[in-house]
């Protein structure tokens, strides 16, 4: 009795564990009851959810965390998402939306862009916050949507508040037109800070037109 002991202990323990990881891992008493969500603002929860693509009753413990973050990360107003467990019977969905920079007319609408010239939303009306952006196919593998958004980002605070919109006509070819029906000739996307530079110094001229494609050489009249 006394040598057979420690074996029955052992062998009890080992079925124990067997009961406990069928009842997780093998039964639905643990299973997903709730998928809660958290930072959506753009999506609606059930579009989360319905994203999220997990079954009521599915083992908690089984659930592929990642593989149901890029579910929702596939949304398009979601800029990344983070799925975790809540035992013992939840799943918390935390989201993070995509942040407009710019709008970009389209017909009678306005799409939305974000810093990597993803397009996520359409709106009726053109957020009054947001500068202007007019390319053919905003998006965030559009050469022209990139180059414009390196444009905005190298403007400095006097010519955003002179701003009406940015227009890329080709990859050389970029200008702004601000306030007053001025126009600047911008040429391509490199060497934004020295054009934006010497463009806000000749704002207080009166010019109709100032070309810094070549900031080291400025033309106006």
């Amino acid at each position: 009795m006394r040598a057979a002991l420690p074996w029955a202990v052992a062998a009890g323990v080992l079925a124990l564990a067997g009961l406990v990881a069928w009842t997780v891992l093998g039964t639905g008493l643990l299973g997903v009851r709730e998928v809660r969500v958290e930072g959506a603002g753009l999506v609606s929860p059930v579009q989360v959810r319905d994203a999220v693509g997990v079954s009521d009753g599915v083992p908690l413990a089984r659930v592929d965390l990642a593989a149901a973050a890029r579910r929702v990360g596939k949304l398009a107003p979601v800029e990344r998402a983070t799925v975790s467990r809540d035992w013992p019977g939840a799943l918390v969905v935390r989201v993070t939306e995509r942040t407009p920079v710019a709008a970009v007319p389209q017909g009678e609408a306005f799409t939305l862009i974000d810093r990597s010239g993803v397009a996520f939303r359409t709106v009726a009306r053109r957020p009054a916050e947001l500068p202007l952006v007019r390319v053919a196919r905003p998006a965030g593998d559009d050469p022209d949507t990139r180059a414009a958004l390196e444009v905005l980002v190298a403007l400095t605070p006097q010519l955003r508040a002179e701003l009406v919109d940015v227009t890329v006509e080709g990859l050389a070819r970029i200008s702004l037109r601000l306030r007053g029906d001025r126009t600047v000739v911008w040429g391509d996307a490199t060497r934004g800070t020295d054009k934006a530079r010497v463009a806000t110094a000749l704002l207080g001229e009166e010019t109709d037109r100032i070309d810094v494609s070549a900031p080291d050489v400025v033309t106006f009249r």
